[in-house]
């Protein structure tokens, strides 16, 4: 195999790796991510930004043969990966991989559901899909990772990895459920190679465009397979050639291209890929558990007299700095990014797993007790959470109370990763949360049973067919 470029390997590695060869877990993984994903997907239906997609998607017309969030018609799979994608991406709600710190999810699974509807796939072929374009989006995404830095060359560029990587790994996804051999993946890829884009300056003067990245990267994906169909090649050498992935975006020799084989089919990141228990930046999510041990301490927020939030270096400029910014959000999204809104989260008390969509409101931004709280939360980098980053996002947490007693509470682990699992039935719990938002909850029963069934499935019309609902 060593003769072979990464991209024959990796096709190699896809075209083989059909359902019965998936381990167990790797199988209840995809399923969980489906399940979240579409959660996510109805949630986000009520945005702005969402029918804006809808109403784009629509506008280019043709039919189709697959169901987008929302939209009756049947459309064309670029267009309702497409849409799908736009939604999964925009509550900052879709999964995480560590330490490459993209969401993979959000492109691979819109684009497989997308496609399998075309091609009348069955369940075990969409999860065998799912899961190929799921360790590709990764293990991109980690050949991007710098060790010694600990931090994304992606990100560091200016680059969104998540979309980047997620077309290059939706391209795999999509090759499989259109039948492609090995030869024609490698092709895919080259194409997906030269289709992948998105910049992040959005995330620091504002705009949108963030949320577009990952249905686009789908659509990206599926026009991609479907030209290699009609006729087009791509490069065997796409990766690592002179003028290649590695060169073109991660500036060659910065790369790590052995990330992208070591193991490859034998050890599976998908499993490990985290989940999002609450619907805010990923940096914030264990202060928000080491408030909650607070709160079942019987702390009440009026005896606190002062908070230190500990948390990694790297991520102190995202959720505590300007502090008097994070302080005081003045919006439901600023609240996602601060760490003092995490505290109070915590402390108070939210829903779902233990925070949701609806403790972060523009409202709740004005609260008078969760005001109280952040005023007092000072953020801080913390040695021991730099010794831990990014394999975790840990949070210590320090309250000085007004007797005198000081409390501190550790939260090293992110809850749903793997150190702190959550299983099928927490991402259930967290799907029904984001369905009631919109009062589909008989909707939302029929996709759960779907999805727990999914590998019992000859085609995704049950599953499918309820989403065309206009929401």
């Amino acid at each position: 195999m060593a003769d072979k470029t990464i991209a024959q390997q990796v096709a190699d590695f896809a075209s083989v790796s059909n359902y019965d060869r998936l381990p167990t877990e790797v199988r209840e993984s995809v399923k969980m991510r489906v399940l979240d994903t579409l959660g996510i997907c109805i949630a986000a239906s009520q945005l702005d930004t969402s029918g804006f997609a809808r109403s784009y998607s629509q506008r280019l017309g043709g039919g189709g043969a697959a169901h987008a969030v929302g939209i009756p018609a049947l459309m064309s799979p670029h267009q309702a990966a497409f849409v799908n994608g736009v939604l999964a991406h925009s509550l900052d709600y879709d999964d995480t991989h560590l330490p490459s710190v993209l969401h993979p999810s959000a492109t691979i699974v819109p684009t497989a559901l997308a496609v399998a509807e075309e091609t009348g796939a069955t369940g075990q072929q969409v999860i065998a899909a799912i899961a190929c374009g799921l360790e590709v989006c990764v293990r991109a995404g980690v050949a991007g990772y710098d060790p010694v830095t600990k931090s994304s060359l992606f990100f560091e560029h200016g680059q969104h990895a998540t979309s980047i990587c997620g077309a290059i790994g939706a391209s795999v996804t999509a090759a499989l459920l259109y039948g492609f051999d090995s030869e024609q993946i490698v092709h895919s890829l080259g194409l997906a190679a030269s289709f992948g884009s998105g910049i992040i300056e959005a995330n620091r003067t504002g705009g949108t465009v963030k949320r577009l990245h990952c249905g686009w990267a789908a659509h990206a994906a599926i026009s991609a397979a479907q030209l290699v169909a009609a006729g087009f090649t791509g490069p065997p050498t796409l990766f690592e050639g002179r003028f290649g992935f590695f060169e073109a975006w991660l500036h060659g020799d910065q790369a790590r291209p052995e990330a992208m084989v070591e193991g490859l089919g034998d050890v599976w990141e998908v499993p490990g890929i985290f989940f999002k228990p609450y619907p805010a930046n990923h940096f914030t999510h264990c202060a928000v558990d080491a408030a909650g041990r607070l709160r079942e301490r019987g702390v009440n927020p009026s005896d606190i007299d002062s908070i230190t939030l500990g948390v990694a270096s790297a991520t102190v400029r995202t959720i505590g700095e300007p502090l008097a910014v994070k302080q005081n959000p003045e919006t439901g999204y600023m609240a996602q990014f601060s760490g003092p809104y995490a505290v109070a989260t915590g402390l108070i008390g939210g829903g779902g797993l233990g925070a949701s969509l609806a403790d972060y409101t523009d409202e709740l931004t004005r609260d008078p007790v969760r005001k109280s709280i952040m005023a007092k939360v000072t953020v801080v980098a913390d040695p021991l959470c730099d010794q831990i980053f990014p394999m975790q996002f840990p949070a210590v947490l320090t309250a000085s109370l007004r007797d005198g007693t000081v409390i501190r509470e550790e939260v090293l682990a992110n809850k749903g990763g793997g150190k702190n699992p959550l299983s099928f039935d927490d991402i259930a719990k967290k799907f029904a949360t984001n369905v009631e938002v919109t009062g589909e909850t008989a909707m939302g029963e029929s996709l759960r049973n779907a999805v727990a069934s999914l590998d019992k499935l000859a085609t995704l019309r049950e599953l499918m067919e309820p989403l065309g609902k206009e929401i």
